[in-house]
């Protein structure tokens, strides 16, 4: 199907041809019929399917057609709410590029920056607005701001707005609204609470989804090694003096670790940058620039950060610890492997981690293939002496099918790691691959 199916006004197909798009991806192909027709829509999908053109498009269409005779006023028709900054700015930029020619106002709004520009521009007047949960209803307790005007609502990563604690601003937010709209609600998972806000927001949704629930692309390579956490950091150099890996995200859990990563690999002669919340927004937006720019190929990133980073053809994704919550491994890989590209993604995992590993496993119904051959195996004896982990004896499976060799087919780790070598570093049939 083309875009030119969709019954898209001219102007929009314009834009999207300066943008070199013709084709719509599964999730747009879904979502924007049924929101030219004004219905309420729960898309559940994935990072990087689209989904930010699936409501932008079809919202700039409706807005456009409805007010394109009657006078501009001030008043906001459509709300965006999404989590992050990186991810307000991108779904704004995405609003100028398809609304490239059309008359609507649009705005993003998020904190850590003076409100003053945000504020001159809404006192001007916008249509559609994108905003931060904190940020906005900062500017309503102050008056700037009036939502009984919006016509369209969009909840986006609803599932990475209850992790990060918003879940009660959301709620705020939604009773500010008028009854009468069309709400438009995104999440890549749909764990109970989440489900629950959707059937209180929406009124008989169309459910649209694009990929089975906490499933992984299949274009990303998945792999995980285990190693002492005091060695991460020397296995994380190992790998990222392959100069085949063009650019690579790392994940850490905390603000602090993140920026420990960057001065350890500054010390070995490898340039990156770190991203939190810890960071100024200017920093931040620094980083991901340079990065995007490949004047840096590593970026370190905290799970929040990192939400709506949108980077064409990362090749590699490090979990440098892996999330505590299994839904985020989900998120943090789908950084890679984007629109049918081929990714990496890689894990490192030490004893007091393997419960994560067997959380993620039972979520993503995927046991990751094991690299045992590398430089700092972990050190099962000392660990097991400490009665850190635990493990049964399990024959060794072998590789195939593209799996790799696969040490831990029930989700435990059995088994020794081989002596190190430097020749192979996937297991199994993945010996190609590079890590």
């Amino acid at each position: 199907m083309l875009f030119k199916e969709l019954n898209l006004i001219e102007p929009i197909l314009k834009a999207l041809e300066t943008e070199g798009y013709t084709q719509p991806t599964p999730i747009q192909e879904q979502s924007i019929p049924t929101i030219l027709k004004g219905k309420d829509l729960l898309g559940c999908a994935q990072t990087g399917t689209g989904k930010t053109a699936a409501f932008a498009i079809p919202m700039l269409q409706l807005l456009h057609e409805k007010h394109i005779n009657t006078k501009a006023t001030k008043n906001i028709k459509a709300l965006i709410l999404t989590p992050t900054r990186e991810l307000a700015i991108q779904i704004e930029e995405s609003f100028k590029a398809y609304g490239r020619n059309l008359n609507l106002r649009h705005l993003v709004i998020f904190g850590g920056v003076s409100q003053h520009s945000q504020v001159e521009s809404l006192k001007k007047g916008v249509d559609i607005l994108v905003a931060t949960p904190g940020r906005l209803i900062d500017l309503m307790n102050q008056g700037f701001i009036n939502l009984n005007t919006i016509e369209i609502f969009v909840l986006d990563e609803a599932d990475r707005m209850l992790d990060m604690g918003f879940i009660h601003d959301v709620k705020r937010v939604v009773a500010k609204l008028p009854a009468r709209r069309q709400t438009l609600f995104f999440s890549a998972t749909m764990p109970d609470e989440i489900q629950k806000l959707a059937n209180t927001i929406l009124s008989s949704p169309t459910k649209v989804e694009v990929t089975p629930i906490s499933s992984t692309a299949e274009t990303i390579v998945q792999s995980v090694y285990f190693v002492d956490k005091p060695d991460k950091k020397k296995l994380l150099i190992h790998l990222l003096e392959d100069k085949g890996i063009e650019t690579a995200l790392v994940f850490t859990r905390t603000k602090h670790g993140a920026d420990r990563i960057v001065k350890d690999l500054g010390f070995a002669g490898i340039k990156s940058a770190a991203i939190h919340g810890n960071k100024s927004q200017n920093a931040r937006q620094r980083a991901l620039t340079e990065f995007k720019d490949r004047k840096i190929r590593v970026l370190v990133a905290t799970d929040i950060a990192a939400r709506g980073i949108d980077i064409d053809q990362l090749s590699h994704v490090f979990n440098y610890e892996l999330p505590n919550i299994p839904e985020s491994y989900v998120h943090r890989i789908g950084r890679t492997g984007r629109a049918g590209a081929n990714g990496i993604a890689i894990s490192f995992c030490d004893a007091e981690e393997n419960e994560y590993l067997l959380d993620i496993q039972k979520l993503i119904k995927i046991t990751l293939p094991v690299v045992d051959d590398h430089p700092y195996p972990l050190s099962w004896e000392n660990m097991m002496a400490k009665n850190q982990i635990k493990r049964k004896p399990q024959a060794q499976s072998k590789g195939g099918g593209g799996g790799g060799a696969k040490r831990n087919g029930d989700g435990n780790m059995s088994g020794k790691p081989r002596n190190a070598s430097n020749n192979r570093r996937f297991g199994g049939n993945r010996n190609k691959a590079k890590a």
